[in-house]
């Protein structure tokens, strides 16, 4: 796979946020991202219902582990009293198709 420098680069989130407000805005990111993939999945499934989807079953795994992580931290900041702060942004490049399933480039800051 080829990637070029970054072509656009989005500020999803940034600021100081209270940990109820960091909590919504994790978890409905999270959820988006989530649901991107079971709509993939789905995809899939109705075009060939004996489909394998071990990559996407993998990495909605791997979200709904990272929701729990963020919750736990987020909640330990709510104990002691503490707002948190919130990066993320959103980096756009061109890659070379690599298969059916395209591929984007999102960093955490």
């Amino acid at each position: 796979m080829t990637t070029t420098d970054v072509k656009q680069k989005v500020q999803l989130v940034k600021g100081e946020f209270t940990p109820s407000e960091a909590c919504d805005i994790v978890e409905a990111l999270i959820k988006q991202k989530v649901n991107f993939h079971k709509v993939q999945r789905l995809r899939l499934w109705e075009g060939n219902c004996d489909s394998d989807t071990p990559g996407l079953d993998c990495r909605i795994g791997e979200l709904l582990e990272d929701k729990k992580t963020a919750k736990a931290f987020i909640n330990e900041a709510r104990k002691k009293g503490l707002n948190i702060e919130i990066q993320g942004s959103l980096e756009i490049s061109y890659t070379e198709p690599s298969g059916k399933i395209k591929t984007y480039h999102i960093s955490k800051n």
